[in-house]
């Protein structure tokens, strides 16, 4: 059989290339006669830089050291393309897993920025920015304050960092905001959220950077005001990605929102990897109603039931029934016993739900196609636990 393998990474535990090895390994443990081809996704959330380095080994590896989103210091990394294209990612430099605790109300962008702007000092003269697993809903005030933008209170103050903060927006100071880059700012999106209200970034991904009820009626009216006074159009698809950064970078800087999931996909070859192939391998570390919206499982769905390729789903954790585009899909925590269980090791739990989908998705007649990408040698050496 041909096998196609191409995750997600999983958030915050193993990225999406390591998740690839380990469910290759899996299943070519069963079937050490199959043609494999691993193909590790990102949809502009973890794992971007690392996509586009792959697929692009011109590039330039990048670091720098900037404010995280609850203000500790955090080292981002970006890549430098030989066209002067600079790609970023916020998960780097203002994501979830870089927070000590949740702080759904004062968590903010202002890394993202940072990094934006030592792209911009090294010459970078476009940027790709992959927005996803952010920590905070500030509508990517925080980024645009790193980049120059005031943003100011009643009475004239300077307004905190934090998404609450917009609350007490009353006027914005543009003087010192560095231009935007000339060729322009592309936004990879991993939803399709608006701005504001119930389906927005507040009420669908404030729960999930650890704001009550409370605080997302706080949040969605901060974000709200926002809106009111930068005008724009809160109801884009998309706008509500990563807290509002999508719609803030493109009200205030003239950014350009694109789906990341089908961008990188495009990018990393996915339709060809799929010409031709008996199965694809997916997983995320959460699949859910909103993997079907623009993050990188849905979209896979999308291109393998296009291509007519079985499909098989490991996940952290499958919340409700996978649609019937899924032929078969493995929960590691099921597998492990448990939540910590399962994040302890991900790899070996990614290895054993290579195995498990083997059995449920192997067909008595081989393809006979050629090798492509992987022997089981390399997949065996390549996927290891400790790799």
């Amino acid at each position: 059989m041909r096998v196609v393998v191409a995750p997600d990474s999983f958030k915050g535990s193993l990225a999406a290339d390591d998740a690839a090895r380990a469910l290759a390994r899996g299943w070519l443990a069963h079937r050490p006669g199959d043609d494999v081809r691993l193909v590790p996704l990102a949809d502009g959330g973890e794992g971007t830089v690392d996509a586009f380095a792959a697929a692009l080994p011109d590039a330039e590896r990048r670091t720098v050291t900037v404010p995280g989103p609850d203000g500790r210091a955090v080292s981002a990394a970006w890549l430098l393309l030989p066209d002067g294209a600079a790609v970023l990612e916020l998960a780097q430099s203002s994501g979830l897993p870089l927070m000590r605790a949740p702080d759904p109300l004062g968590a903010h962008t202002y890394g993202l920025g940072a990094v934006a702007r030592a792209a911009l000092d090294a010459g970078a003269t476009r940027l790709v920015v992959g927005l996803g697993g952010s920590a905070s809903t500030d509508g990517g005030t925080g980024a645009l304050r790193a980049l120059g933008l005031r943003l100011r209170d009643a009475r004239g103050r300077d307004l905190p960092l934090g998404g609450a903060a917009l609350t007490d927006l009353v006027q914005f100071d543009t003087t010192g905001l560095i231009p935007a880059p000339p060729g322009g700012t592309q936004l990879l999106v991993d939803v399709t959220a608006p701005l504001i209200g119930p389906a927005g970034a507040a009420a669908v991904f404030g729960p999930q950077k650890g704001a009550g009820p409370v605080d997302v009626a706080v949040l969605d009216a901060a974000l709200r005001r926002f809106a009111e006074l930068a005008g724009g159009d809160p109801d884009e698809a998309g706008a509500g990605a990563a807290g509002g950064t999508a719609y803030g970078l493109a009200t205030l800087w003239g950014a350009r929102i694109t789906p990341g999931a089908s961008t990188i996909a495009e990018l990393v070859g996915l339709v060809d990897a799929l010409a031709g192939a008996d199965v694809v391998l997916t997983g995320e570390g959460r699949f859910d109603e909103t993997s079907l919206t623009g993050k990188v499982v849905g979209s896979l769905l999308e291109s393998a039931a296009a291509a007519g390729v079985r499909v098989g789903l490991a996940a952290g954790q499958v919340g409700g029934p996978a649609p019937a585009s899924v032929s078969a899909a493995v929960s590691l925590v099921e597998l492990a016993g448990s939540v910590g269980a399962a994040l302890h090791d991900p790899a070996r739990w990614l290895h054993e739900a290579g195995g498990r989908l083997t059995d449920r998705l192997s067909s008595a007649r081989e393809s006979g196609a050629h090798a492509v990408g992987m022997s089981p040698r390399q997949a065996s050496s390549a996927t290891r636990p400790d790799a």
